[in-house]
Protein backbone atom coordinates (compact mmCIF):
# COMPACT_ATOMS: atom_id res chain seq x y z
CA UNK A 1 0.00 0.00 0.00
CA UNK A 2 1.22 3.56 -0.76
CA UNK A 3 2.80 5.43 2.76
CA UNK A 4 0.47 8.30 1.79
CA UNK A 5 -3.07 6.52 1.28
CA UNK A 6 -5.54 6.39 3.27
CA UNK A 7 -8.15 3.28 3.20
CA UNK A 8 -9.24 2.77 6.74
CA UNK A 9 -8.70 4.48 9.89
CA UNK A 10 -6.64 1.77 10.95
CA UNK A 11 -3.64 3.24 8.69
CA UNK A 12 -2.84 6.22 11.29
CA UNK A 13 -1.44 5.53 14.49
CA UNK A 14 -2.18 8.21 17.66
CA UNK A 15 0.74 10.53 16.62
CA UNK A 16 -0.34 11.27 12.88
CA UNK A 17 -4.54 11.48 13.72
CA UNK A 18 -3.25 14.11 15.75
CA UNK A 19 -0.75 15.86 13.79
CA UNK A 20 -3.84 15.84 11.29
CA UNK A 21 -6.08 17.21 13.68
CA UNK A 22 -3.40 20.23 14.29
CA UNK A 23 -3.09 20.95 10.52
CA UNK A 24 -7.10 20.75 10.28
CA UNK A 25 -7.08 23.27 12.90
CA UNK A 26 -4.54 25.24 10.97
CA UNK A 27 -6.39 25.21 7.67
CA UNK A 28 -9.60 26.87 9.60
CA UNK A 29 -7.40 29.69 10.65
CA UNK A 30 -6.68 30.09 6.43
CA UNK A 31 -8.22 27.86 4.41
CA UNK A 32 -7.24 29.66 0.95
CA UNK A 33 -3.67 28.90 0.31
CA UNK A 34 -1.52 27.75 -2.95
CA UNK A 35 -0.31 24.58 -1.92
CA UNK A 36 -1.86 22.01 -4.82
CA UNK A 37 -0.46 24.26 -7.27
CA UNK A 38 -0.21 22.96 -10.26
CA UNK A 39 -1.61 19.58 -8.47
CA UNK A 40 -5.11 17.56 -10.31
CA UNK A 41 -7.19 15.30 -7.76
CA UNK A 42 -9.56 12.93 -9.78
CA UNK A 43 -12.91 12.32 -7.74
CA UNK A 44 -14.25 9.35 -8.65
CA UNK A 45 -17.73 8.39 -6.66
CA UNK A 46 -19.08 5.56 -7.75
CA UNK A 47 -22.11 6.15 -5.06
CA UNK A 48 -24.11 9.46 -4.49
CA UNK A 49 -22.70 11.93 -2.08
CA UNK A 50 -23.17 15.65 -1.56
CA UNK A 51 -21.08 16.53 1.75
CA UNK A 52 -18.14 14.30 1.23
CA UNK A 53 -17.81 15.29 -2.33
CA UNK A 54 -18.28 18.80 -2.37
CA UNK A 55 -16.17 18.82 0.50
CA UNK A 56 -13.19 17.61 -0.87
CA UNK A 57 -13.45 19.04 -4.29
CA UNK A 58 -13.89 22.56 -2.66
CA UNK A 59 -10.87 21.76 -0.43
CA UNK A 60 -8.59 21.22 -3.42
CA UNK A 61 -9.99 24.48 -4.97
CA UNK A 62 -9.20 26.72 -2.10
CA UNK A 63 -5.76 25.05 -1.90
CA UNK A 64 -5.01 26.20 -5.84
CA UNK A 65 -5.34 22.77 -7.22
CA UNK A 66 -7.54 21.07 -10.09
CA UNK A 67 -9.95 18.30 -9.86
CA UNK A 68 -11.54 15.62 -12.53
CA UNK A 69 -13.70 12.92 -12.63
CA UNK A 70 -17.34 12.20 -12.21
CA UNK A 71 -20.36 11.94 -9.22
CA UNK A 72 -22.34 9.77 -11.63
CA UNK A 73 -20.59 6.65 -12.85
CA UNK A 74 -23.35 6.53 -15.56
CA UNK A 75 -21.30 9.65 -17.27
CA UNK A 76 -18.44 6.93 -17.31
CA UNK A 77 -17.00 4.86 -19.50
CA UNK A 78 -18.33 2.07 -16.20
CA UNK A 79 -21.73 2.51 -18.05
CA UNK A 80 -20.12 0.79 -21.04
CA UNK A 81 -18.78 -2.42 -19.00
CA UNK A 82 -15.12 -0.81 -18.10
CA UNK A 83 -13.91 -2.60 -15.16
CA UNK A 84 -12.31 -0.99 -11.88
CA UNK A 85 -9.13 -1.74 -12.47
CA UNK A 86 -9.01 -0.19 -16.06
CA UNK A 87 -10.95 2.74 -14.77
CA UNK A 88 -8.15 3.24 -11.32
CA UNK A 89 -4.98 2.41 -13.97
CA UNK A 90 -6.49 4.98 -16.12
CA UNK A 91 -7.08 7.59 -14.01
CA UNK A 92 -3.73 7.03 -12.36
CA UNK A 93 -2.42 8.58 -15.52
CA UNK A 94 -4.07 11.69 -15.49
CA UNK A 95 -4.08 12.49 -11.57
CA UNK A 96 -1.90 13.44 -8.58
CA UNK A 97 -4.12 11.81 -5.90
CA UNK A 98 -7.29 9.52 -6.66
CA UNK A 99 -10.22 10.18 -3.91
CA UNK A 100 -12.85 7.10 -4.50
CA UNK A 101 -16.59 6.34 -2.80
CA UNK A 102 -17.81 3.19 -4.23
CA UNK A 103 -20.53 0.51 -3.23
CA UNK A 104 -18.35 -1.95 -2.89
CA UNK A 105 -16.65 -3.20 0.70
CA UNK A 106 -12.95 -3.35 0.08
CA UNK A 107 -12.87 -1.36 -3.28
CA UNK A 108 -10.56 1.42 -2.01
CA UNK A 109 -8.43 -1.35 -0.88
CA UNK A 110 -8.40 -3.27 -4.21
CA UNK A 111 -8.08 0.18 -6.02
CA UNK A 112 -4.71 1.55 -3.78
CA UNK A 113 -3.16 -2.18 -5.05
CA UNK A 114 -3.30 -0.89 -8.65
CA UNK A 115 -3.32 2.43 -8.62
CA UNK A 116 0.20 4.28 -9.03
CA UNK A 117 -0.91 7.48 -7.15
CA UNK A 118 -2.39 7.21 -3.21
CA UNK A 119 -6.09 6.67 -2.81
CA UNK A 120 -8.07 8.39 -0.55
CA UNK A 121 -11.10 6.15 0.55
CA UNK A 122 -14.13 8.53 0.41
CA UNK A 123 -16.56 5.47 1.56
CA UNK A 124 -16.56 1.88 0.81
CA UNK A 125 -20.20 0.39 0.92
CA UNK A 126 -20.81 -0.38 4.56
CA UNK A 127 -16.72 -1.06 5.33
CA UNK A 128 -15.03 2.34 6.55
CA UNK A 129 -15.24 6.52 5.66
CA UNK A 130 -11.74 7.27 7.52
CA UNK A 131 -11.99 10.99 6.32
CA UNK A 132 -15.40 11.72 7.47
CA UNK A 133 -13.86 9.79 11.18
CA UNK A 134 -11.13 12.67 10.78
CA UNK A 135 -13.55 15.49 10.90
CA UNK A 136 -15.59 13.69 13.65
CA UNK A 137 -12.61 13.48 15.71
CA UNK A 138 -11.88 17.30 14.97
CA UNK A 139 -15.27 18.13 15.74
CA UNK A 140 -15.29 15.73 19.30
CA UNK A 141 -11.98 17.86 20.16
CA UNK A 142 -13.52 21.08 19.25
CA UNK A 143 -16.30 20.82 21.15
CA UNK A 144 -15.27 18.76 24.30
CA UNK A 145 -11.62 19.82 24.61
CA UNK A 146 -10.24 16.56 24.37
CA UNK A 147 -10.26 13.22 22.82
CA UNK A 148 -9.81 11.34 26.09
CA UNK A 149 -12.07 9.37 28.28
CA UNK A 150 -15.58 10.38 26.87
CA UNK A 151 -18.93 9.02 26.67
CA UNK A 152 -20.24 8.58 23.10
CA UNK A 153 -23.56 7.10 22.45
CA UNK A 154 -24.52 5.78 18.95
CA UNK A 155 -27.53 5.78 17.88
CA UNK A 156 -29.24 3.97 14.61
CA UNK A 157 -27.72 1.88 12.20
CA UNK A 158 -24.87 0.52 13.89
CA UNK A 159 -24.63 -2.88 11.39
CA UNK A 160 -23.79 -0.98 8.00
CA UNK A 161 -22.73 2.47 8.68
CA UNK A 162 -19.40 2.81 7.89
CA UNK A 163 -19.14 6.19 9.61
CA UNK A 164 -19.63 4.33 13.67
CA UNK A 165 -17.16 1.68 12.67
CA UNK A 166 -14.15 3.91 11.71
CA UNK A 167 -14.89 6.20 14.49
CA UNK A 168 -15.06 3.10 16.77
CA UNK A 169 -11.71 1.90 15.58
CA UNK A 170 -10.18 5.54 15.75
CA UNK A 171 -11.08 6.17 19.27
CA UNK A 172 -9.24 3.22 21.08
CA UNK A 173 -6.42 5.77 20.77
CA UNK A 174 -8.41 7.60 23.56
CA UNK A 175 -9.88 5.31 26.11
CA UNK A 176 -13.72 6.10 24.95
CA UNK A 177 -16.61 4.36 26.67
CA UNK A 178 -19.30 3.36 24.17
CA UNK A 179 -23.20 2.75 24.18
CA UNK A 180 -24.77 0.93 21.54
CA UNK A 181 -28.27 2.12 20.42
CA UNK A 182 -29.96 -0.15 18.12
CA UNK A 183 -32.63 -2.79 17.31
CA UNK A 184 -31.72 -6.16 16.95
CA UNK A 185 -31.44 -6.00 13.04
CA UNK A 186 -28.88 -3.03 13.21
CA UNK A 187 -26.80 -3.95 16.33
CA UNK A 188 -23.35 -3.19 15.54
CA UNK A 189 -21.19 -6.17 14.03
CA UNK A 190 -19.87 -8.74 16.35
CA UNK A 191 -15.97 -8.02 14.86
CA UNK A 192 -16.44 -3.82 16.30
CA UNK A 193 -17.54 -5.53 19.68
CA UNK A 194 -14.84 -7.88 19.58
CA UNK A 195 -12.30 -5.17 18.55
CA UNK A 196 -13.77 -3.01 21.85
CA UNK A 197 -13.21 -6.45 23.88
CA UNK A 198 -9.38 -6.80 22.63
CA UNK A 199 -8.75 -3.43 23.50
CA UNK A 200 -9.83 -3.05 26.76
CA UNK A 201 -13.16 -0.42 25.55
CA UNK A 202 -15.80 -0.53 27.95
CA UNK A 203 -19.14 -0.73 26.13
CA UNK A 204 -22.84 -1.41 26.47
CA UNK A 205 -25.37 -2.50 24.43
CA UNK A 206 -29.52 -1.65 24.55
CA UNK A 207 -32.61 -1.30 22.43
CA UNK A 208 -33.83 1.39 24.66
CA UNK A 209 -33.09 5.33 23.92
CA UNK A 210 -33.76 6.61 26.89
CA UNK A 211 -33.05 9.50 28.84
CA UNK A 212 -30.40 7.81 30.92
CA UNK A 213 -28.48 7.28 28.56
CA UNK A 214 -28.89 10.69 26.64
CA UNK A 215 -28.00 12.51 30.00
CA UNK A 216 -24.50 10.71 30.78
CA UNK A 217 -23.22 11.12 26.82
CA UNK A 218 -20.41 13.57 25.83
CA UNK A 219 -21.41 12.39 22.49
CA UNK A 220 -24.50 11.88 20.71
CA UNK A 221 -23.93 10.44 17.32
CA UNK A 222 -26.93 9.88 15.87
CA UNK A 223 -27.31 8.17 11.80
CA UNK A 224 -29.65 7.38 9.19
CA UNK A 225 -31.30 3.87 8.59
CA UNK A 226 -30.01 3.38 5.24
CA UNK A 227 -31.89 2.22 2.44
CA UNK A 228 -29.41 1.05 -0.13
CA UNK A 229 -27.71 -1.43 2.23
CA UNK A 230 -31.13 -3.16 2.64
CA UNK A 231 -31.70 -5.82 -0.04
CA UNK A 232 -35.11 -6.84 2.01
CA UNK A 233 -37.26 -3.77 1.57
CA UNK A 234 -39.90 -5.23 4.13
CA UNK A 235 -37.32 -5.25 6.63
CA UNK A 236 -35.97 -1.33 5.88
CA UNK A 237 -40.19 -0.29 6.74
CA UNK A 238 -39.87 -1.92 9.46
CA UNK A 239 -36.45 -0.50 11.04
CA UNK A 240 -36.65 3.02 9.56
CA UNK A 241 -38.10 5.09 11.83
CA UNK A 242 -37.19 3.76 15.10
CA UNK A 243 -35.05 6.19 16.84
CA UNK A 244 -36.41 9.82 16.18
CA UNK A 245 -34.26 12.23 18.40
CA UNK A 246 -36.27 15.84 19.72
CA UNK A 247 -35.08 18.54 21.36
CA UNK A 248 -37.48 17.67 24.44
CA UNK A 249 -35.10 14.90 25.21
CA UNK A 250 -31.92 16.89 25.48
CA UNK A 251 -33.56 18.06 28.52
CA UNK A 252 -30.98 17.27 31.31
CA UNK A 253 -28.19 16.52 29.41
CA UNK A 254 -24.79 17.12 30.16
CA UNK A 255 -23.62 20.71 29.74
CA UNK A 256 -20.65 19.95 27.11
CA UNK A 257 -22.96 17.22 25.41
CA UNK A 258 -23.06 17.54 21.26
CA UNK A 259 -25.39 16.03 18.95
CA UNK A 260 -23.10 14.79 15.88
CA UNK A 261 -24.39 13.04 12.26
CA UNK A 262 -22.79 12.30 9.28
CA UNK A 263 -25.76 13.38 7.11
CA UNK A 264 -27.93 13.88 5.49
CA UNK A 265 -30.35 12.81 8.09
CA UNK A 266 -34.01 11.86 7.20
CA UNK A 267 -36.26 11.25 10.15
CA UNK A 268 -33.53 10.53 13.26
CA UNK A 269 -33.19 14.27 14.36
CA UNK A 270 -36.19 15.91 14.35
CA UNK A 271 -36.23 19.34 12.97
CA UNK A 272 -36.73 21.70 16.71
CA UNK A 273 -33.27 19.91 17.63
CA UNK A 274 -31.43 22.52 15.28
CA UNK A 275 -32.48 25.11 17.35
CA UNK A 276 -30.97 23.72 20.96
CA UNK A 277 -27.39 24.56 22.12
CA UNK A 278 -26.59 20.81 21.61
CA UNK A 279 -26.76 20.28 17.56
CA UNK A 280 -23.78 20.74 16.14
CA UNK A 281 -23.97 18.85 13.14
CA UNK A 282 -24.13 21.34 10.42
CA UNK A 283 -20.88 22.60 12.17
CA UNK A 284 -19.14 19.10 11.54
CA UNK A 285 -19.93 19.03 8.55
CA UNK A 286 -18.06 22.20 7.77
CA UNK A 287 -15.04 20.46 9.40
CA UNK A 288 -15.02 18.43 6.70
CA UNK A 289 -13.05 21.40 4.25
CA UNK A 290 -10.72 21.39 6.83
CA UNK A 291 -10.12 17.74 8.03
CA UNK A 292 -9.77 16.69 4.23
CA UNK A 293 -7.34 19.56 3.45
CA UNK A 294 -4.85 18.08 5.97
CA UNK A 295 -5.70 14.52 4.55
CA UNK A 296 -5.28 15.85 0.86
CA UNK A 297 -1.47 17.49 1.96
CA UNK A 298 -0.77 14.58 3.13
CA UNK A 299 -1.40 11.94 0.77
CA UNK A 300 0.46 14.43 -1.32
CA UNK A 301 3.37 14.95 1.17
CA UNK A 302 2.90 18.90 1.25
Amino acid sequence: MDKHSLISISDLNKEEILALLKRAQEFEKNPNQRILAGKVVASLFFEPSTRTRLSFETAVNRLGGRVIGFSDPKSSSQAKGESLKDTIMMVSNYADLIVMRHYLDGAARYANEIASVPIINAGDGSNQHPTQTMLDLYTIYQTQGTLENLTITMVGDLKYGRTVHSLLEAMHHFKPRFKFVACDELRMPEQYKQYCTEWGIEYEETREFSPEIINQTDILYMTRVQRERFSDLMEYERVKNIYTLTASMLTGCKPNMRVLHPLPRVTEIAQDVDDTPQAYYFEQALNGLYARQALICRALDL
